[in-house]
């Protein structure tokens, strides 16, 4: 007998060719899928509510769904973006609106509510995806509402007691709204502390990073603070609460202060209003995210595999690879010159702040080209203060993009010229004597930034953390600027700082000032004028530290040259992880099972089946 699966026993695989694409909508419109997409991940954010005024609650969080939705290839869907509530008042004791619902269209529709209204006195709130703060005759709204699971948010915070009339924060995604509180010393009555907005929840590690945010969304707003009155012509300190992380906005502060709107396209709650100007902050408009997922179940019968390898949407084995990029720094400048910048950093994963974080990089089984940047060569006396030179750039190429750290900055030599100045890069050198202008950072531009501005006259390079320091006033004698703070990474395992800006050197006396010390990250020492006086201190190697800069007295008057970069890989432990050449990679495996591979010098990283 015959079979219809040409004799392949097994389910037939309902298979999903997405790539792994991400689109966002800020507005309503449609996504449509590509040709060989069947599952999308899917996350929905609604508008968040405002807050009340007069004390008021603060708005609570548009509700927040992260859910796996099936689709069909090449088809149009509608992503319905909600919008933030609109604000309250002039007017006193009203509370606040709902935001409005957001919701994708797939072959299932996702919906997330709209976070609720503060509350204000004698004004209850509202419920929502998130539920607006309390007050103190006005009880919190409630969270998931409607009910869906996993819940779309959380309820609102309480308030204290009418003595002080301080509120709750909204509700957020990722947590109960702050209670209102008294500090201590000033048990009830006395000063009210309003309470802080609920946290949103971070989905970086599924979709990257988007908007100010940094892909955490959906915090509630800040619940008003208060204080009874103390009498005729005391002023009664007016303590506003926070925003929960993920765009909601902090409550007024003291009359005529106003409160703070939610983030747009975060779903962010809005502050509460004071009792003075009877205002409310409006709510963060909402957002919707879908990714295109690559994903197989089952067994393919031969007629369906032979479609897919003919049509190109055969699956290759993937992975989402986290990664440190690390460029090398630039070289110090000469004869008081300014401080170099530090190589551009770029980075994945948990293992960096939020705000530095970016998209991971998705690679399948094969070769990559691994590149690890040198550090830039110091201006030099006997090279006429004009052969110092960027860092160059590390570099690592995935299935669909390319990560790209440019090399640091130059720092400024003097005296100030076209061939002299400090330059801009990953990030920036500073300015040397006599006025030098400063090189800027994060160049060529790229989101997150990948470094910082030097700064100009004696001024320290830029770093990944920070922009570098101007030289400090005060008493001779004194040092140059300090290099801007590198960021620290544990994708290792342990924490380690890369990326500082190299030390500026100093004019001022007597003996030309003192040393500059490095910064975190591997920025170079920047040299004061000790007779005979060293020359710049080097950035420190695979850290892509910038290198600090040359005095002006006896001894050498050159710069430190940059340090050289670093870029390293880490991936599930499904994968294996090999690479060439043996001296430039060190291969090793996280407690947690993942693979690492650390490249120290340019190669070629071999990812395979473990």
């Amino acid at each position: 007998m015959a079979r219809s699966n040409g004799g392949i026993t097994g389910v037939s695989n309902k298979a999903s060719f997405g790539k792994n694409k991400v689109t966002s909508k800020t507005s309503t419109g449609t996504i449509t899928t590509q040709p060989g997409t069947t599952l999308t991940q899917v996350l929905v954010v609604a508008g968040g509510g405002s807050g009340g005024t007069s004390y008021g609650g603060g708005g609570g969080a548009g509700g927040l769904r992260c859910v796996v939705v099936p689709v069909c290839g090449n088809t149009a869907y509608t992503a319905t973006i909600g919008g933030g509530a609109a604000a309250k008042g002039p007017e006193s004791n009203a509370n606040g609106n709902q935001g409005s619902t957001s919701s994708f269209a797939g072959n299932i529709t996702i919906s997330s509510a709209g976070g609720g209204g503060g509350a204000a006195q004698s004004a209850p709130t509202h419920s929502g995806g998130s539920g607006g703060g309390s007050t103190y005759n006005a009880s919190a709204g409630a969270g998931n509402t409607p009910p869906v699971s996993p819940p779309q948010g959380n309820p609102g915070g309480s308030s204290v007691t009418a003595t002080s009339y301080a509120s709750g924060g909204g509700g957020g995604a990722g947590a109960t709204g702050g209670g209102a509180s008294h500090p201590a010393g000033n048990p009830s009555p006395g000063v009210g502390l309003g309470g802080a907005g609920g946290a949103g929840i971070d989905v970086s590690s599924i979709y990257g990073n988007f908007g100010p945010t940094c892909s955490v969304f959906a915090g509630g707003g800040g619940g008003g603070g208060g204080g009874h009155n103390p009498g005729p012509g005391v002023v009664q300190p007016f303590n506003p609460g926070p925003g929960g992380a993920g765009g909601g906005g902090a409550s007024a502060g003291n009359h005529p202060s106003t409160a703070t709107a939610g983030t747009a396209n975060t779903g962010g709650g809005g502050g509460g209003g004071n009792n003075g100007t009877d205002l409310s902050a409006a709510g963060g408009s909402g957002r919707v995210i879908v990714k295109e997922l690559n994903k197989a179940s089952g067994v393919w019968n031969l007629r369906s595999q032979f479609a897919a390898r003919k049509s190109s949407t055969w699956p290759n084995r993937t992975s989402e690879m986290d990664y440190l990029v690390v460029a090398g720094g630039g070289g110090g400048g000469a004869d008081i010159g300014g401080g170099a910048g530090a190589g551009g950093l770029r980075a994945s994963g948990p293992y960096i702040a939020s705000p530095a974080r970016g998209s991971t990089l998705n690679v399948g089984l094969g070769n990559y080209s691994i590149v690890v940047g040198a550090g830039g060569a110091a201006a030099t006396i006997a090279g006429s203060r004009t052969n110092g030179a960027n860092g160059t750039a590390s570099s690592i190429i995935g299935l669909d993009a390319t990560i790209l750290s440019a090399g640091g900055g130059k720092g400024g030599s003097r005296p100030p010229g076209s061939n002299t100045n400090a330059t801009a890069g990953g990030s920036g050198g500073g300015g040397g004597g006599d006025c030098g202008p400063a090189g800027a950072g994060n160049t060529p531009p790229v989101s997150p930034a990948q470094g910082n501005a030097g700064a100009a006259n004696e001024g320290g390079g830029g770093g990944a953390g920070a922009a570098g320091n101007a030289k400090p006033g005060g008493s001779d004698p004194r040092s140059g600027g300090h290099g801007g703070n590198g960021l620290a990474n544990t994708i290792l395992g342990p924490s380690t700082t890369y990326a500082g800006g190299g030390g500026a050197a100093s004019s001022a006396h007597p003996d030309y000032g003192a040393d500059t010390p490095s910064a975190p990250g591997g920025g170079g020492i920047g040299r004061g004028g000790s007779d005979p006086g060293p020359a710049g201190g080097a950035g420190g190697t695979n850290l892509g530290g910038g290198g600090g800069a040359g005095p002006n007295g006896c001894g050498s008057k050159d710069g430190g040259a940059g340090g050289s970069g670093i870029v390293i890989v880490r991936v599930p432990s499904e994968f294996a992880l090999t690479g060439s050449p043996t001296p430039a990679r060190t291969l090793s495996t996280h407690p947690g099972g993942d693979k690492i591979a650390k490249f120290t010098a340019s190669g070629t990283l071999t990812v395979g089946e473990a």
